[in-house]
């Protein structure tokens, strides 16, 4: 054995072996990061994927004051929010109804309009957005946020199912009924063109095909349940259409005559077969490219 008393030999084992000890280190699996704490945006995106939240410097919204007729479910959801700002009992909330009526509008606005009210006594109030097809990394995302200093407000829009799908299973246990529960400082906002989150021939589809027509259908419909408050959002007629007209043209300081804005409008909202802020929105932002602005 003298090779091992040679100290050139043991200098070559040693280079050897630590490049084995590089190449075996490359070759391992990646070991879970720690999702990174909190900064200080009021607003963030969760990666399911990554597992991590992402900031949202400028979180895109419109002032609450721009919101024209939801003004029932818009003072129930802030009055709600605000209770669970300042530490007080709340409920999960689902807000279901017709396209384009300002649901995920309203949730981004009311976050904003407590964010700035902060000084009234509101606790830190953090939106996090999540995406459907993440709802199954939600138990890790609550367990993360629920150890730390602030509300959360997660929200998922356009929640739905279709057929096949199992994941809503998951999701009824996480908001209510669980082992764990939902941590006392997260509340669940979701919108959905559904009222159960589920498409009508789902539902008929387990009335017909189950053993229990009754029971299978309460299956289907508990996950709406969960929600302590339901919000519908109803298409709205033409006053109110024009009423959305108006307060848009007026906060991005459209010079627009009243009679020509409601001929604008009615003939707007003919074309497209529907009357709703979005559409509303959209009207205003081509009479602002006609006038020369930007908004």
């Amino acid at each position: 054995m003298p090779a091992l008393t040679n100290p050139d030999h043991l200098a070559r084992i040693a280079a050897t072996l630590g490049e084995i000890a590089l190449s075996l280190k490359a070759l391992a699996p990646a070991a879970d990061k720690p999702i990174p704490a909190l900064s200080e945006a009021d607003a963030y995106h969760w990666d399911g994927d990554a597992g991590v939240l992402m900031a949202v410097p400028q979180v895109s919204r419109v002032p609450l004051a721009m919101l024209k007729g939801i003004d029932s479910v818009q003072d129930i959801l802030l009055r709600n929010t605000e209770q669970f700002a300042r530490g007080h009992g709340a409920n999960n909330a689902l807000l279901w109804g017709a396209r384009g009526m300002g649901k995920s509008s309203l949730v981004k606005a009311i976050h904003g309009d407590i964010v700035e009210r902060r000084a009234e006594g509101f606790q830190r109030l953090v939106l996090i957005e999540i995406a459907r097809e993440d709802l199954e990394t939600l138990p890790g995302l609550m367990r993360r946020i629920g150890g730390e200093d602030g509300r959360f407000v997660i929200f998922c829009d356009d929640l739905s199912f279709d057929n096949g799908e199992t994941s809503y299973k998951s999701l009824k246990t996480i908001l209510d009924g669980g082992l764990e529960g939902r941590p006392e400082n997260v509340l669940f906002y979701a919108t959905s063109n559904r009222r159960h989150l589920m498409p009508r021939d789902m539902i008929e589809n387990e009335r017909s095909t189950a053993i229990n027509p009754g029971e299978a259908v309460e299956e289907k419909v508990s996950l709406s349940d969960r929600f302590g408050l339901w919000l519908g959002f109803h298409n709205c007629d033409q006053p109110t259409f024009l009423t959305m007209v108006r307060a848009y043209a007026d906060y991005y300081g459209l010079d627009v005559g009243d009679e020509t804005l409601k001929a604008r409008a009615i003939e707007w909202s003919a074309t497209r077969g529907a009357r709703s802020g979005r559409v509303a929105i959209q009207l205003v932002r081509t009479l602002a490219g006609e006038l020369g602005k930007a908004i």
